[in-house]
Parts: structure tokens; sequence; C-alpha cells
């Protein structure tokens, strides 16, 4: 075999190698540091949009299976956990159907006793401070609709942010109370009347189905582009959401 032929296999098995490396890396990183995640409904709205593309701490509050690829059945519970902090944004796996992720808040810790009350939010039998804080127009075509109305809720551990409230009298507006079981966490959606929450058919989170913390949006199309439409990025970019720290 000729020199030019050895170097020329010597070369593309460095090669090879890189590549095997960086898809190691790649693994890992996303196994275990941090995940890439789209936001396909606007139900965290105005705090995340559709279109939004974020990075998810997953090792804020340890590992579980679902941190896993495929989520295998190695162990239960949680390992080096992380109490999470109320007022989080966070990804877990849906309880009655663990292959789905969801995104919402987090409002109810364990012991926790939660309910809505004419659209005010309630814990542990003290009104939510809510205040006025404008109006929401989104660009999604799925919108909430123009000018919705925007209201800031502080919580008790001064975590602030703005909800979305359209109909002050819908379904969500007016609840039972809710006694968060241990081990378990209460979620509801920054856009009030359109998102399915722990109100309705998602209930209670296992501590287990914890995937990671809503970190920072790294990249954010509107107006329903997709992310192969590279001709309509300049266009459809929101430049003023890059690299922003979710609240």
């Amino acid at each position: 075999m000729s020199d030019k032929a050895e170097k020329s296999q010597s070369s593309l098995w460095e090669n090879i190698k890189v590549i095997i490396q960086a898809l190691l890396l790649a693994m890992v990183i996303r196994t275990v540091l941090f995940q890439p995640f789209t936001i396909p409904s606007g139900s965290m709205m105005p705090t995340l949009l559709v279109g939004d593309y974020i990075f998810v701490n997953k090792f804020a509050y340890g590992y579980s299976k679902y941190s896993l690829p495929f989520s295998p059945d190695l162990f239960s519970g949680r390992i080096l956990a992380s109490e999470p902090k109320r007022g989080d944004v966070i990804v877990f796996r849906l309880p009655t159907d663990p292959s789905v992720d969801y995104i919402k808040r987090l409002i109810g810790l364990p012991g926790d006793r939660i309910q809505m009350i004419n659209g005010v939010l309630h814990l542990n039998g003290q009104a939510i401070p809510k205040q006025p804080d404008g109006n929401f127009t989104s660009d999604y075509r799925l919108d909430p609709g123009s000018d919705v109305p925007v209201f800031r809720e502080t919580l008790d551990n001064g975590k602030t942010y703005d909800t979305l409230d359209q109909s002050p009298d819908s379904r969500g507006d007016n609840t039972r109370e809710f006694v968060v079981p241990e081990g378990h966490y209460f979620f509801m959606g920054d856009n009030r009347d359109n998102s399915l929450d722990s109100r309705f058919d998602v209930g209670y989170v296992p501590a287990e189905n914890l995937v990671g913390r809503a970190s920072i949006i790294f990249f954010s199309l509107g107006n329903d582009t997709s992310f192969r439409e590279i001709w309509k990025w300049p266009a459809n970019m929101r430049w003023d959401r890059l690299f922003k720290v979710v609240d």
C-alpha cells in the first residue's frame, strides 16, 4: 500500500473518531445537562410563545428515569434530587402518558392548598396579588386573540410573572380546593384560560416526572414559521427573544 493511501485511510479514521466523540459528547450533554425543547402551544403565553426554542436545565432537580433517553426503568424516584421552587417553569412528563412532555409553571408544592376564585389564584387560603400589566397580542395563528388583558402575579416567595386572562368567567376561573399530596406538584399555564394543567386532566405531577427547569430561549420564530423554512428566518425571527432568560 502506498504512503498516500495509508495517509488517506488514517485521515478517514481520524475523522470518524472525531464524529463519534462529538456524538457521544452531544448525547452526554443532552442526557445529563441541557436538553432543547420547542414550544408547540400557547398555554404558557405570554412567558413562552409558539415557535420559541428553549434549553431545559436537567440537573436542576436531579435525575429520574425520565432524564434518560427512552426512559429505561433502571431506578425509581430521583437521585441527586433538589426541591423545585414555586414559580419555576418546568418541563415534566404527563402522568397519564409519560411519553408526552408538558411545560407549565409550578404553583403548588407538597401540602399546599390551591384554588381559583373568580379568576384569582389562592394559595393556602391567601389571595395572590394580581395587578393589570397591559395587553398582549400574539403572532400565532391560533393565538388567544388581540389585546388580551395581562395581569402580573406575585407569589409569596417574591416570584413575579405575567399571566393572560382572556375570559373573566372561564371554567378554570373557579375551582375546588386542591390539596397537593406528598411527593407531588401542582402546575398551571400562564395562559390561564387556555391551558390543560393540574386544574383539569393533568392532575398532580409526581416528583419522578420532572424533567428539568426551563432556563433560556436560544431561538424564536414567529408567524407559524417552520424551523425548516430557512428562507423565512430573517423576516420572522423574534430577535428580542434570543438568549432571553425564562422567568
